[in-house]
């Protein structure tokens, strides 16, 4: 039996890494997608000749992956679409930028990644998608439902806006038999966490970061036959931060 596609944009580290981990494990191949080249620390089988180099920043770029990926599906089929990829960039010593503080082409550099992209992609990819009856998992944020004292207002409107675009994908795409559906992360334990977090987690009813494994796992979930009929939905994995 042919295995199953995934495309992943943002697989270099923390959920997007154990996203790759995840799928890999169960039989998988990943198409991965990234501004750098494949990493030879990677740890998964087959990832160079699986990894395509796009800036998702860049328009033409992002047009140009798609031709990339489909040549990379001889059989025409791709079983999900993860749009993962996000950037929050930060003011000097990593002060959080807000609505006045940030420069309008920063404001155009984070909405391609984070909202662009996405939606560039999976219209792009629309046929293998409904050949393979597919899914897409956009990964928004719990910054795109309240202020947050780390992440930027460009970040946090993008992943607002991202969720809204989960909805209108769901409609669209649901005709071609693939389902859209989305996950909002709250404080995950990686490499880039923001200094405070802990005076987060002490409030958070679970009273710990979670891991990445913990939501590679609910991407999975969505992108597989045990939520065949979840289409349309954000599903808030921050161990109850958002109550």
């Amino acid at each position: 039996m042919e295995r199953k596609n995934l495309l992943l944009t943002g697989a270099s580290r923390g959920i997007g890494h154990a996203t790759v981990k995840k799928f890999s494990a169960e039989g998988w191949r990943v198409l991965t997608c990234s501004r750098h080249p494949f990493s030879e620390h990677c740890p998964w089988p087959g990832g160079a000749e699986n990894h395509i180099q796009v800036d998702l920043a860049s328009p033409d770029s992002t047009i140009a992956a798609v031709e990339q990926v489909k040549k990379l599906l001889p059989s025409g089929q791709l079983d999900a679409l993860v749009n993962n990829a996000g950037i929050s960039p930060k003011g000097p010593e990593g002060a959080r930028l807000n609505t006045i503080d940030t420069d309008l082409r920063t404001w155009g550099q984070v909405f391609h990644v984070n909202f662009f992209a996405p939606v560039v992609l999976a219209r792009g990819l629309q046929a293998e998608l409904a050949a393979a009856k597919g899914a897409v998992v956009n990964v928004t944020s719990i910054a795109g439902a309240r202020v947050h004292p780390f992440a930027g207002a460009a970040y946090s409107t993008s992943k607002a806006a991202l969720a809204a675009l989960t909805r209108e994908m769901a409609h669209d795409f649901g005709p071609l038999g693939v389902r859209v559906n989305a996950i909002a992360p709250g404080e995950v334990e990686t490499s880039i966490l923001s200094p405070g977090t802990d005076k987060i987690v002490e409030g958070l009813p679970m009273r710990r970061l979670g891991q990445p494994s913990e939501v590679a796992d609910v991407i999975y979930f969505l992108c597989t036959q045990a939520s065949s009929y979840v289409s349309g939905t954000e599903i808030e994995v921050n161990g109850g931060q958002h109550v």
